[in-house]
């Protein structure tokens, strides 16, 4: 069983990143020879040579296709061109647009160069013209015409004393325009097709040019006459003329004279000397690059290179190839030092490969394996296969591994522990179909198990040894129809006596490896609702675990073959499942794009990785468990280190740190140390820690003039901070008050010039604004609400009481001692109405539910009710009765009530204060 005391993974970053980075169209290299500039779709990436990683991209705003770019010669100016017809100078190391105007062609530019001075640039566009720009001055100089069709070439002169531009179009001619008198002074014809690319000799006066119509030509710019036609018998992308002054014998070069370099459909370089026309070296290819004679007249070689430069600092060729990979030479002998890939396509299978996992091998959607050294991101590519490979494996011992693919067959292939080179040592076929898993021996390189979409599982024997550079043969020690569909997935038991195979037949299956070399089938696993696309054993326990189509990843058990334990939470496919934390913890990933990772004690997914835009079919952990590597539909690589243990101990730390701060800060307030105290809150970026502040400052004594002191003496930053909180607070009506009480001190004492340099202040002011319409209101139907009220505290009178009460004089507000209906009685007619209340009773009922219309009458029989039980305790207060029953003015009445009226109304409260509960309750009226 597991180790009790392993730490659980919580958590992956990304480690590194292989994306594509060119997908067709120009490559420069720059001056220092450090950066290579590549289209790819609407952006220009830049590549560091020295790493293989993308640190600058520049893009349109317009997300249009970029048609063509160029670099100036002193690396400083980058100018771009899209489908928009717009021109764009960058400062691309801040990938920051500097200038843009338009390019004045009539339609997209095709191609693009600047002169050695890097002031003139020259556009040739599909409109058959040529445009001349001065960047500094910033004008167009020259407005060519006279080309035929789209010009696809344009270069300047090395030599800008000359002030000569070379162009191309379709017409296969080489114009020399003279840009002193904006003429075509010659064209130079030999050619028969497209010219591709052209080379100056060192003094300027010779020149080449390369083709597709299979010939270089050598001309003699003095006379403007062709010196020498060359036959190369392949289409040329790309010509050098190789330095005169250095020793180049290894390749072939013996005599002073002029020599170049070729590249074109056959994919490799070959040197030719220009006296004589003939070839003096080809570079050597692996035995698995062997290019057959067929294969030579393909015009789609995918092999076949597409550009060529010469590196004079470092001595080095680079060519470009059809299938996006850039490769550099190393003068004299033409090794291949560096090789990157611009484009992976869809990544099928990743695997970690070699000492601490340095490297890992990648299937793509094409026949040839990638193995990328991490470090620097250079690629060798492994030719055998003859169609796409589908899925590969890695033997215990790391520099073996095994791929298979849809041409049938297997390959097994062996990395040198000192070069890092890779070669094949043994092959195998024998399936019917597209061999589509694969899984190594555990224990000992002693086989390989495949499975393949004939329904059926081999098992293969390897050689004891891979000696001498023949590739063995492989044959099946046995073959078993396995399934009744095609076989997804083989895994091989970590002690290798078992093997599992996962079928699109929905179910898995368990075999014995015995050593008679036959498998024997001990049960199946049933219960996935659709096809079972990856199983994995677990490396401690008798568990086996598979992921499905439906969405689910299970996990069985070997003994009785149940099933254990179901993981849901993919929306789509589970396409690769592993164990990892020794066995306590899986990952799967889906064609949902995400990986996710699963504790198998509480089927808890603790974490989900949002890795890719699409499937992600490539997984595996490294041997250390403290990493793993992603592939993706969408054409990426992604190595992921687990970052448990530096997280927990970053939050640990972090949250002892601020139990000290809020220590001190609690000693802070309690000493009145204000400042300090705000500013230590501020820095544990924690709004409601800053609002407790704010709060006891506010509440201390003259807190609106402390306020105003502490903040002002906070620093800028602490400010912007500051009105970043109030946005928060001011969303809540507890807390508007303190951010209100925030924002009147900034907003009063620091200039408008001010708060506009603070990030984001626009925003802040704009998210303050509806809440704090909104608490105006709130506090405006408050003060409302409560002057009515206290218009009505202020009329209010006690039953009985005289009219002539002041509105300032002090009612009783006695709760009455005991609940019941609030009535008036007369005393003097109790008997009489007591005999009407029995006869009316129900009129009684019916005048609760009167019409609203009829109030201001029962407001006057009130008044009179009230004024005649107030009129029994004093002759004055009849005469007060009687006058209001006659004007109907009873508040006006009273406040013009003299002094003894005023005491006799006092009286008269006093006498229904004392009245019995039973007989005479307390009512309230408003006058």
């Amino acid at each position: 069983m597991a180790n009790k005391n392993l730490q659980f993974k919580t958590n992956y970053a990304v480690s590194s990143k292989i994306e594509p980075f060119y997908k067709g169209g120009k490559v420069q290299i720059s001056k220092d020879e450090k950066y290579i500039f590549c289209t790819c779709g609407s952006r220009v990436n830049v590549v560091e040579i020295s790493t293989g990683k993308i640190v600058h991209c520049v893009e349109h705003d317009d997300q249009e296709d970029i048609t063509s770019f160029a670099l100036s010669c002193d690396d400083e100016l980058l100018v771009t061109a899209s489908r928009a017809l717009l021109l764009k100078q960058w400062d691309w190391r801040q990938a920051s647009c500097t200038r843009s105007w338009k390019a004045i062609h009539t339609i997209p530019v095709a191609s693009m160069t600047f002169d050695s001075t890097s002031t003139l640039l020259a556009t040739g566009g599909c409109d058959a013209t040529i445009k001349v720009w001065d960047v500094v001055k910033q004008y167009c100089t020259h407005n060519l015409k006279g080309s035929s069709g789209v010009v696809h070439l344009v270069q300047f002169h090395p030599d800008i004393s000359r002030l000569q531009l070379f162009s191309s179009s379709l017409d296969c001619g080489i114009r020399l325009w003279d840009l002193r008198s904006s003429q075509c002074v010659c064209v130079l014809e030999s050619h028969y097709s497209a010219v591709t690319s052209l080379s100056f000799s060192r003094n300027g006066d010779a020149m080449v040019s390369s083709g597709r119509d299979k010939i270089c030509t050598v001309w003699d710019l003095k006379s403007r006459q062709a010196k020498r036609t060359v036959p190369v018998y392949e289409a040329v992308e790309g010509v050098v003329l190789l330095p005169e002054k250095t020793d180049l014998s290894q390749i072939g070069v013996k005599s002073k004279n002029l020599h170049f370099v070729t590249a074109g459909s056959k994919g490799v370089l070959r040197v030719w000397e220009a006296s004589t026309a003939r070839c003096v070296h080809t570079q050597a290819l692996p035995s698995t690059l062997a290019l057959s004679s067929e294969e030579d007249e393909e015009e789609d070689n995918p092999r076949s290179l597409t550009h060529l430069f010469h590196l004079p600092a470092s001595s080095r060729l680079a060519a470009v190839t059809a299938e996006h990979n850039i490769l550099f030479y190393q003068l004299p002998d033409l090794a291949t030092q560096q090789q990157f890939v611009g484009y992976n396509d869809e990544v099928l299978d990743v695997k970690f490969l070699g000492k601490d996992d340095s490297h890992i091998v990648v299937a793509t959607n094409s026949c040839q394996l990638k193995v990328f050294q991490l470090l620097t991101n250079s690629c060798q590519i492994l030719y055998g296969h003859t169609d796409t490979v589908l899925t590969l494996d890695v033997f215990k011992k790391a520099s073996l591994f095994a791929s298979c693919a849809k041409d049938r067959s297997v390959r097994v292939w062996q990395m040198d522990s000192d070069s890092g080179q890779v070669r094949c040592v043994a092959q195998g076929s024998s399936h019917t179909n597209a061999v589509g898993s694969i899984s190594c021996s555990r224990l000992k390189a002693s086989f390989v198990a495949t499975g393949s979409q004939d329904c059926t599982v081999k098992v293969w024997d390897l050689p004891a040894e891979f000696s001498g550079a023949e590739i063995h043969q492989l044959s099946p020690r046995t073959t078993e129809k396995a399934h009744d569909k095609d076989v997804n997935s083989v895994a091989v038991s970590p002690n290798d006596k078992l093997l599992a195979s996962g079928s699109q037949d929905r179910t898995a299956k368990l075999w014995s490896l015995s050593g008679d070399g036959n498998l024997g089938l001990l049960g199946v696993f049933r219960g996935h609702r659709r096809g079972i696309w990856s199983v994995c054993f677990s490396p401690v326990d008798q568990v086996l675990a598979s992921c499905s189509a439906d969405g689910t990843t299970k996990l069985w058990s070997l003994q009785d073959f149940s099933c254990l334990k179901t993981f849901e939470g993919h929306d789509a496919s589970v396409l690769k499942v592993i164990f990892v934390s020794r066995g306590t913890q899986l990952l799967t990933s889906g064609s949902d794009g995400l990986v996710k990772l699963w504790t198998i004690k509480t089927n808890e997914c603790v974490k989900t990785l949002d890795a890719h835009q699409d499937k992600v079919w490539g997984l595996h952990g490294s041997r250390k468990d403290d990493k793993m590597v992603t592939g993706s539909a969408d054409s990426n690589i992604t190595v992921w280190a687990d970052v448990t243990e530096v997280e927990l101990a970053e939050e640990q730390a972090k949250q002892e740190d601020q139990i000290l701060k809020k220590q001190e800060l609690s000693n802070l307030l309690h000493e009145k140390k204000y400042l300090k105290a705000l500013g230590l809150a501020i820095s544990l970026d924690q709004p409601h820690t800053v609002l407790t502040v704010i709060k006891e400052i506010r509440q201390a004594e003259d807190g609106g003039d402390l306020l105003e002191k502490t903040l002002l003496k906070l620093r800028v930053d602490q400010k912007e901070s500051l009105l970043r909180y109030c946005v928060v607070w001011n969303t809540n009506a507890r807390n508007c008050l303190d951010a209100q009480a925030v924002l009147r001190v900034l907003l009063t004492h620091l200039p408008p010039e001010e708060l506009l340099q603070y990030q984001a202040v626009r925003t802040h002011l704009e998210g303050l604004i509806p809440y704090t319409e909104r608490h105006m209101e709130r506090i405006g139907r408050l003060l409302q609400a409560s002057m009515f009220l206290n218009y009505m505290w202020q009329k209010m009178r006690v039953a009985g009481a005289s009219s002539g009460m002041e509105q300032d004089e002090e009612m009783d507000t006695t709760p009455v001692t005991q609940t019941q209906p609030l009535f008036f009685i007369d005393k003097e007619n109790v008997k009489g109405s007591s005999d009407e209340r029995g006869d009316h009773d129900d009129d009684d009922d019916s005048e609760q539910e009167e019409e609203p219309g009829s109030r201001e009458e029962d407001e006057e029989e009130a008044d009179e009710v009230s004024a005649s039980k107030k009129a029994s305790a004093s002759d004055a207060r009849e005469k007060t009765r009687e006058s209001t029953k006659t004007n109907g003015h009873h508040q006006s009445e009273s406040e013009e009530s003299s002094e003894e009226e005023e005491l006799e109304d006092d009286h008269a409260v006093q006498v229904v204060k004392n009245v019995p509960v039973s007989s005479a309750p307390q009512c309230l009226t408003l006058s």
